[in-house]
């Protein structure tokens, strides 16, 4: 699934956190990072910031919990 124009990482993040299985972001290169770790999620938000923009411009993840891809659904449609 990508997602784009996500105006606030730390509602995004919060929401990663809520989800009941593993949520993986992927790479440029197609590696994994599971983005329930704290880790990947702070390289995550250093390599936007980095880039000087206020909102993650585009971001491919993979949901494997139905009700976990139903939350992220909801949560761009609500941006």
């Amino acid at each position: 699934m990508k997602l784009t124009h996500i105006k606030d990482p730390e509602k995004f993040f919060e929401l990663i956190d809520s989800c009941e299985g593993t949520i993986e972001l992927v790479t440029d290169e197609g590696d994994r990072l599971n983005l329930k770790s704290k880790l990947s999620q702070f390289i995550s938000l250093a390599n936007i910031f980095s880039l000087s923009e206020e909102e993650i411009p585009k971001m491919e993840i993979v949901a494997y919990e139905p009700a976990d891809v139903r939350k992220l659904i909801d949560f761009m449609i609500g941006q």
